[in-house]
């Protein structure tokens, strides 16, 4: 299977979309990252879903931030499930990321996730399910994953009061 294809608008969104990419890279699934800008290289853009298309990536993570046309941009072009990651911007702190991906026509969908490093990571996890719908090593590892996390949570302290 060809890998999850994380792209985002300028190489500064990395710090926030290197957490896709840990995310699949701890679930065992293969991923690829490429700086695309959907205002400074529309022909790239276009291309780069060509080649998704023709290599079977089964999803794209896209992160961007401030007007945030990329994640859409990429969806208008494939019938990949593309899913938008707001990357914080120093303005509006990424509330302009979030509010450009999440209000897409109907007709085009995006999947999006919260502003940030959080939002990144669950594109991951999210992408690792999708993955996981036809590779079953991938929905195990999330499986485990998800078992982590509530036993965590189940063996964690103790909540009491302190002595007064």
């Amino acid at each position: 299977m060809a890998p999850v294809l994380i792209l985002m608008g300028s190489q500064s969104d990395w710090p926030v979309m290197q957490h896709a990419a840990k995310m699949l890279k701890d679930l065992g699934v293969e991923w690829r990252a490429e700086v695309v800008s959907a205002h400074r290289t529309p022909d790239l853009l276009k291309s780069s879903m060509e080649q998704a298309e023709q290599d079977g990536v089964p999803v794209v993570i896209a992160g961007a931030g401030g007007a945030a046309h990329l994640p859409g941009m990429l969806a208008a072009y494939t019938a990949i499930p593309v899913l938008g990651v707001p990357v914080p911007s120093k303005q509006l702190k990424g509330l302009d990321s979030l509010l450009s991906i999440v209000q897409m026509p109907k007709g085009v969908a995006v999947g999006t996730l919260a502003i940030g490093q959080a939002g990144a990571a669950n594109a991951g996890l999210l992408a690792a399910q999708i993955v996981g719908t036809t590779n079953a090593k991938v929905r195990e590892s999330v499986q485990a994953f998800r078992t982590a996390q509530r036993d965590k949570v189940m063996n964690g302290p103790k909540l009491e009061l302190p002595d007064a």
